[in-house]
């Protein structure tokens, strides 16, 4: 009797059609289990847009390397460069590096 019931409702009739069970189980395979699932296409899409950031950042630099390298065409740019990040000196010069007390870092077995 119940079951009568349940079998005469409209959404049961519509839902235990043939097709639209086919349809069903199309959809269900199609974002699950299919190779080229919508999940599948969801974690490409994240990669792909964490490369073109990454392709941003290295664009950023390849643009800040360019700059310094002509930055550097200039010899007293370079030579300013030198002095100050390696410590070069001419010949018959005297460097002397001061640090102040509070930029060097401690040991701990000294204290």
């Amino acid at each position: 009797m119940k079951f009568s019931k349940i079998k005469n409702n409209k959404w049961f009739r519509f839902m235990s059609n043939k097709y639209v069970l086919i349809m069903i189980l199309f959809i269900v395979w199609m974002v699950f289990f299919d190779t080229n699932s919508y999940l599948i296409h969801r974690e490409l899409d994240k990669e792909i847009d964490g490369l073109e950031d990454n392709t941003e950042f290295y664009q950023k630099q390849i643009d800040h390397d360019k700059s310094f390298i002509q930055k550097m065409d200039n010899s007293d740019e370079m030579e300013k460069f030198a002095r100050e990040k390696y410590y070069l000196k001419r010949e018959n010069e005297d460097i002397f590096i001061i640090e102040h007390e509070d930029s060097i870092q401690k040991n701990k077995s000294n204290e």
